[in-house]
């Protein structure tokens, strides 16, 4: 009699995963915090670089959102905490976001506002919420019933 185990993410999806999902969170907080020193100042040089980091971000979020669908859709299909579902979800919706941000940032600079730094907010808090969410199912996990 032989069992067969069903194929499970490897070590080294996880740990692509885990350095390279922080990159685009960390580029759109930055485009957040540079929409609204724009917004304060009204100097051209805080949009144009919102405008890179988002770029950045989006062309970031690409591989991890991948491996997070593999992992999550196909490999741990009954397996995955509805946490990490809502996760994929929400990041897809702030990639979404990030892209008519982009859109928005290639206007003339005075066009930007507000749009540009609500889209950024919106952006930050959808996948902010995911990584929250992730986290405290995973925490109540490991700490159990």
């Amino acid at each position: 009699m032989s069992s067969r185990v069903s194929p499970g993410p490897s070590v080294l999806t996880d740990a692509l995963y885990g350095l390279l999902n922080p990159i685009p969170y960390g580029c759109f907080v930055a485009a957040l915090v540079f929409d609204i020193l724009y917004v304060r100042t009204a100097v051209i040089l805080w949009d144009k670089a919102a405008a890179w980091l988002i770029v950045i971000g989006l062309l970031a979020a690409v591989i991890p959102r991948l491996l997070n669908l593999v992992r999550v859709w196909f490999f741990q299909r009954r397996d995955a905490l509805p946490s990490a579902r809502l996760d994929f979800w929400l990041n897809l919706l702030a990639i979404v976001a990030a892209i008519f941000n982009a859109f928005v940032h290639s206007r003339d600079a005075y066009a930007v506002v507000p749009a540009g730094m609500w889209l950024s907010v919106v952006t930050v808090v959808l996948i902010g919420v995911g990584n929250i969410a992730t986290a405290v199912q995973r925490r109540g996990a490991e700490i159990g019933p």
